[in-house]
């Protein structure tokens, strides 16, 4: 599917030729087999397969999480990965240009809502006035602001998720990947929780790919990539509405 040429240009995320491999010799297993996939800024796309397809090995590869075999990955414009890592601190890679929204919130339990927000910019030396000034401005764009003080105990399954997504969001990553987001929510706050996300990709130009089986949400999509056996394939999505 072709991309405008203005998306091109401000790559938000490019995979080419990814491959992984485990192990060595007779027992070696190939979990990526050369996979392919871009995401333009402002796109919300999804990643669907059947368990042990691929999907969590790539989404660890892209997140530098581990490191791949083969291939090369850009994200933001900037190649991070070209048969070898091109990034010498990967744990500022991660803290800066990526965020992660996992299927379990993992707040962290002492700390109250505002404070698990603003803990990102903190580590990363930003003043704690500030932190918490953009943690707060993110809680009211995902309309939890009133729950800024409580503690993530106090909150409902959907208010975690959203507490998380402000998290992934509070450092401004380019890219963003979301692995099962919505499994543990019923239909109306999955539904919310894709909404908040393709409104949050086009308000601050995040790239976010969605690793789902959620079958409630897979119809929302433009564009899936389906992976098989270690390999991707693009297809159009239903593009439901999210109104």
């Amino acid at each position: 599917m072709d991309k405008p040429a203005n998306q091109l240009q401000k790559q938000g995320i490019r995979i080419e030729g990814l491959k992984k491999r485990y192990g060595e010799g007779d027992t070696a297993v190939d979990a990526l087999k050369g996979v392919d996939m871009q995401v333009a800024p402002g796109e919300v796309v999804g990643l669907v397969g059947p368990s042990g397809s691929g999907k969590t090995t790539m989404l660890k590869c892209l997140g530098a999480v581990i490191e791949p075999t083969a291939g090369r990955m850009t994200l933001a414009s900037e190649v991070i990965y070209d048969e070898r890592w091109k990034i010498s601190d990967l744990r500022a890679l991660r803290r800066d240009k990526i965020g992660f929204v996992f299927q379990a919130p993992y707040l962290i339990p002492f700390l109250d809502v505002t404070d698990n927000v603003a803990i990102l910019p903190m580590l990363a030396g930003r003043p704690n006035g500030e932190a918490r000034k953009r943690a707060l401005e993110l809680l009211e764009a995902l309309d939890i602001a009133h729950r800024a003080r409580a503690m993530p105990s106090q909150l409902s399954g959907g208010e975690q998720q959203r507490v998380s997504i402000a998290r992934a969001l509070v450092n401004r990553p380019p890219v963003i990947l979301a692995d099962e987001p919505t499994a543990p929510l019923d239909s109306e706050r999955a539904l919310a929780v894709m909404r908040i996300l393709n409104q949050m990709a086009r308000q601050y130009e995040t790239a976010i790919i969605i690793v789902t089986h959620d079958e409630k949400i897979i119809p929302t999509f433009k564009r899936i990539y389906r992976i098989r056996d270690g390999r991707t394939e693009e297809e159009a999505g239903e593009g439901r509405s999210l109104q």
